[in-house]
């Protein structure tokens, strides 16, 4: 999975809910023609135009704040292997620059740059509707500012299905108030969305907006002030980490956060934390299969009193690496599967006015682990996240 961003103007019913079914993607990642973990995408169907809409998928990526998609004018290797929007085949789109002015015969251009990414591009509006073009009725559409990317970086998204990525993170991640979506739905919709990740190989994966599904819980929903809001991320405070019983000296000085981002495969931790994560949950073995393993589980405790907790198999490599030790020696070992975080990496950075959302503290993130064993809100009104457990298996809801 990954980073990008949006903007967006939303016209829908006060209190109308409706789903999204997402779509899961797994492409393999290969040291030495071996595969040594897996990056993950889910995404989900959009349409752009009137009056005959064009259809892309997209990432609803928790970390971003725009909508971009590839336009029909890139000509970049990995812009022709997904669905381009073309202006000319919308009667509803008009060509902007990023103050919402008509464009003249040159057009504001904007670079996003993200983690290893890269999206060069100009602005549009026209109508956006969430969901199939079948399906999805007029209260779930809004007349949208989009970033058409003229130019995209083979990686991510060279080996991914999806066309785009809409950004549903906090206004401060967007270029002002009038690109961002949750500054815009104050009075035509509840301000606030649910995630829900099946476990692999299970159908039912969605995202739900206006409210959250319930009927995907099988706890009560522990909610969680959000901490990040200046920098524009879902971020929440961790108090204290533990492996096991064992209290980790990562958050000792009170600076921990935890970022909940949809756009993210793995369990990310502070680059300064991974030693200590990894020496409490490491563990000898002769086996080329860790699930049998006795493994500790990752605790975070949060504000109010949240606890988020991982088993190891929600976190750990399915077979073993092979390291040196001090003395030289190889060992195996079955250990936990991590992305070290440096928050100045992997902050969206545009151009156009130097701007780094950056954080100082150290800073944990909450990707698809958490979001397989928890069912996730995002509240834009009350500015918070909840967690629940997740019903899963024979006990999934069928819709």
């Amino acid at each position: 999975m990954f980073k990008a961003f949006l903007l967006v103007v939303w016209q829908a019913v006060q209190g109308r809910r409706f789903s999204i079914p997402l779509s899961r993607q797994v492409v393999p990642v290969k040291v030495n023609g071996h595969t040594v973990s897996h990056k993950t995408a889910y995404y989900g169907s959009i349409f752009v135009g009137r009056p005959k809409p064009q259809n892309f998928t997209v990432v609803f990526d928790t970390g971003s704040g725009h909508l971009f998609l590839p336009d029909a004018s890139c000509e970049d290797q990995v812009c022709q292997k997904h669905a381009r929007y073309d202006r000319r085949l919308s009667a509803s789109a008009e060509e902007i620059n990023g103050d919402g002015s008509p464009a003249a015969n040159e057009h504001d251009v904007v670079s996003i740059s993200y983690g290893i990414g890269e999206v060069v591009g100009d602005f549009v509006r026209d109508v956006v509707c969430l969901g199939e073009a079948s399906e999805a009725s007029e209260s779930h559409c809004t007349t949208t500012r989009v970033i058409l990317a003229r130019h995209l970086t083979p990686e991510p998204f060279q080996q991914f299905h999806f066309d785009g990525v809409l950004g549903l993170g906090l206004s401060a991640l967007a270029l002002n108030q009038e690109f961002h979506l949750f500054s815009q739905l104050a009075g035509d919709m509840d301000p606030s969305f649910g995630v829900f990740l099946s476990r692999p190989g299970q159908p039912g994966s969605e995202v739900t907006f206006g409210g959250q599904d319930l009927r995907r819980t099988q706890g009560p929903m522990a909610w969680v002030p959000v901490s990040l809001k200046p920098q524009g991320y879902w971020g929440v405070h961790v108090k204290a980490v533990r492996a096991g019983k064992k209290l980790l000296p990562i958050c000792e000085d009170g600076g921990c956060h935890a970022i909940v981002d949809t756009g993210t495969s793995l369990l990310g931790v502070p680059r300064e934390g991974m030693a200590s994560i990894l020496a409490a949950t490491a563990r000898k073995t002769s086996s080329q299969d860790c699930q049998g393993e006795v493994r500790p589980s990752l605790s975070f405790e949060l504000a109010d009193g949240a606890v988020v907790e991982l088993e190891a198999k929600d976190f750990w490599r399915a077979t073993p690496t092979t390291v040196k030790s001090s003395a030289g020696k190889e060992l195996s070992l079955c250990r936990a599967l991590l992305l070290p975080v440096e928050m100045a990496s992997i902050a969206p950075k545009f151009d156009s006015r130097n701007w780094v959302n950056s954080v100082e503290e150290k800073v944990f993130l909450f990707g698809e682990p958490v979001l397989h064993k928890y069912y996730t809100a995002f509240d834009a009104r009350s500015f918070q996240v909840g967690f629940a457990p997740a019903r899963h298996g024979s006990n999934e809801v069928v819709v």
